[in-house]
């Protein structure tokens, strides 16, 4: 995990403009989801966890074919868009932009 600790992409929008784009976080909370801390994965980037259970329910959907897999995944979309969106706007009202 260390070796992927030193090596995660820089953001071009933040190292560009100096604040953080919607997706900012989302590798450092991949990586503590990986070491098994829920909490700080959902304090880095909180759609974390549903987009891995999208991830792998579109992967499943495209080798099983759900009978809904398709309306299930739209659903899913909407929902973690909207999570993104709550979260950029919190940062925003928060000043936790950097």
């Amino acid at each position: 995990m260390n070796g992927l600790k030193e090596h995660l992409l820089a953001c071009p929008i933040k190292q560009y403009f100096g604040i953080d784009c919607p997706g900012c976080g989302f590798q450092r909370s991949v990586l503590a989801l990986f070491e098994g801390d829920l909490i700080r994965s959902f304090k880095f980037y909180p759609p974390t966890a549903p987009l891995i259970v999208l991830l792998l329910f579109t992967m499943a959907h495209l080798k099983i074919d759900f009978k809904h897999g398709a309306f299930f995944i739209k659903i899913l979309y909407i929902g973690i868009s909207l999570i993104i969106i709550i979260n950029y706007i919190y940062k925003i009202f928060t000043h936790q932009l950097s």
